[in-house]
């Protein structure tokens, strides 16, 4: 007997209307939204928005905001506005990257762990504990104060630190989906573990995953920040951390320094977590259901 097991998965999927009833609906969320795509166009466009190398020093230290420095200039007369759009590309860039590896192995252990059950997840979650132990922060600052600070072993170290929760959310994600009713149907007919657990039970858990991956992206981003912040980073890339290294001293004769920088920052992680609401609204159809049913 052929079996369509598509037939048998119970996705619940959004349509474009329900994003945009969720934004129109939700003007924070709108709002967010409009920052984030204006921050990701920035990183982009980096090259052709910003007026000056974020690099290159001048005579024309810790001038004020003016027309022709719109955020003036630090104590090296580097123009800060230059140095806020490429810290957006830095940061974006490092953020996106971390996060993609750390979903990746996240999901393959927690996936295996919850789905195997018995010894495997044992295992497996007693290796993801090991690595929960640790301050993340203080073990990203042994490493990168051992192995160095270059935009690749940034990725590398955090990466190493941030697939643990991951791990653990998809694995508990698992267990709750393994034991449904359209599962053990599945399961019934005939179909192969593999099978199940890729066109059924990761499907299911993937609005939790991006909604998880959305906030992660702001995680790194903070993180990569106070590492730079306390003079850890890499010199040869600009970023928002080591702009507010550089500008703690100046405080009081050039407050744009760290103004803006900071204003940059708070504004990106803040506009990826409305995002990440938003998405979590969008595509969790118990989540979708309570925002529909509330007065608006």
């Amino acid at each position: 007997m052929n079996v369509n097991f598509d037939k048998i998965n119970r996705f619940n999927l959004p349509k474009a209307a329900d994003l945009w009833s969720v934004l129109s609906n939700n003007k924070l969320a709108f709002a967010g939204f409009l920052v984030l795509i204006l921050f990701v166009l920035t990183a982009i466009f980096a090259d052709q928005i910003a007026p000056f190398d974020p690099l290159k020093t001048s005579d024309l230290t810790l001038q004020p905001p003016s027309l022709e420095f719109l955020f003036g200039t630090d104590d090296l007369g580097r123009d800060i506005f230059s140095g806020v759009i490429y810290g957006a590309r830095s940061s974006l860039s490092l953020g996106l990257i971390v996060t993609l590896l750390s979903a990746f192995f996240g999901i393959l252990v927690g996936a295996a762990a919850g789905y195997a059950g018995g010894a495997w997840d044992d295992f497996l979650m007693r290796v993801t504990e090991l690595f929960l132990v640790p301050p993340r922060f203080f073990l990203a600052l042994i490493i990168v104060a051992l192995f160095g600070s270059t935009f690749f072993y940034l990725v590398l170290i955090l990466s190493f630190t941030y697939w643990t929760t991951m791990a653990r959310l998809v694995r508990a994600e698992v267990l709750s989906l393994k034991t449904r009713d359209f599962i053990e149907a599945s399961r019934a007919l005939g179909a192969s573990d593999t099978r199940i657990l890729l066109h059924e039970i990761l499907p299911n858990a993937l609005p939790m995953i991006i909604t998880k991956m959305m906030l992660m992206v702001g995680q790194v981003i903070i993180l990569q920040a106070g590492l730079e912040f306390i003079g850890i980073g890499d010199a040869a890339n600009i970023n928002w951390g080591t702009m507010l290294h550089n500008g703690q001293h100046f405080i009081r004769d050039g407050w744009w320094i760290i103004a803006f920088p900071t204003t940059a920052l708070v504004l990106l992680v803040l506009s990826l977590n409305i995002v990440g609401d938003a998405l979590n609204i969008f595509l969790n159809p118990q989540a979708r259901s309570a925002y529909y049913d509330k007065s608006i």
